[in-house]
């Protein structure tokens, strides 16, 4: 089985620091804080090893046209947008499944 190295982009780095910074100081909810952070560890392992397989977007969508990929947390409604070179995957942002991503990409 084919392992993908993953590099996070600083703009994800800083969107899930305003995601845990969110439900940790204005919730008020640690542990809702600390969940998310272990599924997106989860999430980001997942990916290292089924990056290859997963399915590409339509072309002619915005993420097809920027050639990214999505792939779902496991416990949590949140997603990661990727990008895939050779054997290295590049996690580009993190968004709540609530949020109109096009808008910010």
């Amino acid at each position: 089985m084919k392992k993908y190295k993953v590099r996070v982009s600083l703009e994800a780095k800083e969107d899930l620091r305003e995601i845990l910074r969110y439900l940790k100081y204005e919730l008020k909810n640690g542990q809702a804080a600390q969940s998310v952070m272990a599924d997106y560890i989860k999430t980001r392992n997942r990916l290292a090893l089924s990056a290859g397989s997963l399915q590409a977007p339509e072309p002619d969508t915005l993420c097809g046209m920027r050639n990214l990929k999505r792939i779902n947390f496991t416990s949590h409604d949140f997603f990661l947008l990727f990008r895939l070179e050779d054997d290295i995957v590049y996690i580009t942002n993190i968004f709540h499944q609530s949020q109109d991503y096009e808008k910010k990409l």
